[in-house]
């Protein structure tokens, strides 16, 4: 199966550069089963990071022709590599392919594995969206807490072991001050740290990982032969009608 993840950040523009998606595209291939191709890239225009609504906002556009560039390469899914899952609701009615935002899974497979978890994330600012993807999964009543470790996106990358000792610090409080019995690390920058066992064991629930959940999920769904419901997720009628997503916008 082939995949394409998509970065809805312009992250190859940052100070990170094209090595940071180069070395999350190696880990994601790492991870794959034998046999999944998955090919990293990031959106050419729009914002660096995603630290705030207005930004997972205005991520979406770029994101959404990364997203049918995959399917006219004849990509099986396409992974939205952010845990605000921005504009998946609007990505998977562009697609007639698979579509996963990482934060929806993760949240679920957290739901599945506790009766209550809490999510952790970098900046105090997106807090509340964590909180309202929790109620959109259908998780909300399981949400223990939301917390921040208040350190920017690009700070997490800049400052891996600093990043990993405040992250032990905060997932061990959602632990023993709100009664978690799992915590998912809500940013995919956590994630590709690769630290989710070593926070679990040194605070004894488990962690999940959503780049690793969101990719096990992706190749579990293609390989079950299934995506998005076409009920649920319906084609804009101007674009049944012929209409490019370009020709959606009147400039």
């Amino acid at each position: 199966m082939k995949i394409r993840y998509i970065l809805p950040g312009a992250l190859a523009k940052t100070e990170l550069g094209m090595r940071e998606v180069e070395r999350r595209q190696e880990i994601l291939r790492r991870w794959a089963f034998p046999g999944t191709y998955v090919d990293v890239v990031a959106v050419p225009s729009g914002p660096a990071t995603i630290e705030s609504m207005y930004e997972k906002y205005l991520s979406v556009p770029s994101t959404a022709k990364c997203v049918l560039e995959a399917e006219a390469e004849g990509f099986d899914a396409a992974i939205v590599g952010c845990f605000g899952d921005p504009g998946l609701d609007a990505l998977r009615e562009l697609s007639d392919m698979l579509v996963v935002g990482p934060a929806s899974v993760s949240i679920a497979a957290a739901a599945t594995l506790c009766h209550r978890f809490s999510i952790v994330t970098v900046v105090p600012g997106i807090m509340a969206d964590k909180r309202r993807l929790a109620w959109e999964a259908g998780a909300l009543d399981k949400l223990a807490s939301v917390k921040a470790v208040d350190i920017p996106v690009i700070e997490v990358n800049r400052d891996p072991e600093g990043a990993t000792r405040k992250m032990i610090s905060v997932c061990g409080e959602a632990v023993r001050e709100d009664g978690a019995e799992a915590v998912v690390l809500g940013c995919m920058s956590m994630g590709f740290l690769d630290v989710a066992e070593k926070i679990a064991a040194e605070i004894g629930v488990p962690v999940l990982n959503p780049v690793k959940v969101g990719l096990k999920m992706t190749e579990s769904l293609v390989t079950s032969g299934l995506a998005h419901s076409r009920k649920a997720y319906l084609k804009p009628k101007k674009m049944q009608m012929g209409m490019s997503v370009d020709e959606l916008f009147i400039r």
